[in-house]
C-alpha cells in the first residue's frame, strides 16, 4: 500500500509479499543474508521470517493455473485463485526505490476478504484505514 501512495503511511510490524513459488528459495536466501531468520512453518503456502529488527515478512507463494491467473499453489487451498489484477499494478515507488506492487483494487479485496477466507481472522481497524486510504486515492 504504501508503495502506490508514494509514503510511508504509518509503522509496520510486518510486510507482506506475493512471490511465484519457484522463486521463494532465492529470495528467502537473499533476505537471510540481510540477516533474516526463517520461521518454520507451512512452506508450500507461505514463508516467515523475522528480521534482527524483529520485523516480520511473510511471502505468500503463487502458482498460475491454465488462464494464467496467480492461485494458491499447494495445500488443502490449491488452486484458489487470489484476484485475477493481483500482480497488474503499476509500479510502486517511495522516494527513489522502486518496486512491482499489489494492485490497488486486489490490495482492497484482500483486506476485505481475509476475514471471510480465514474464519476467525479478526477484522483490525488498520486494515478498515488501508482500504480507506487506497479507495481514496484511487478515486
Amino acid at each position: 500500500m504504501d508503495f502506490f501512495l508514494g509514503e510511508i503511511t504509518r509503522p509496520h510490524r510486518d510486510i507482506d509479499f506475493f512471490c511465484s513459488a519457484p522463486d521463494a528459495d532465492d529470495l528467502v536466501a537473499r533476505l537471510v543474508a540481510l540477516g533474516y531468520r526463517p520461521v518454520p512453518g507451512n512452506d508450500a503456502l507461505q514463508r516467515d521470517l523475522v528480521g534482527p529488527d524483529g520485523l516480520d515478512v511473510q511471502i505468500a507463494l503463487l502458482g498460475r493455473d491454465h488462464d494464467g491467473c496467480p492461485v494458491v499453489p499447494a495445500g488443502p487451498y490449491a488452486g484458489a485463485r487470489w484476484p485475477v489484477d493481483l500482480l497488474d499494478g503499476p509500479p510502486g515507488r517511495i522516494g527513489d526505490v522502486e518496486c512491482p506492487i499489489v494492485s490497488p483494487r486486489a490490495q482492497i479485496e484482500i483486506k476485505e476478504m481475509m476475514p471471510v477466507w480465514v474464519p476467525g481472522l479478526p477484522r483490525r481497524a488498520k486494515d478498515s484505514e488501508d482500504v480507506a486510504r487506497l479507495r481514496a486515492a484511487l478515486a
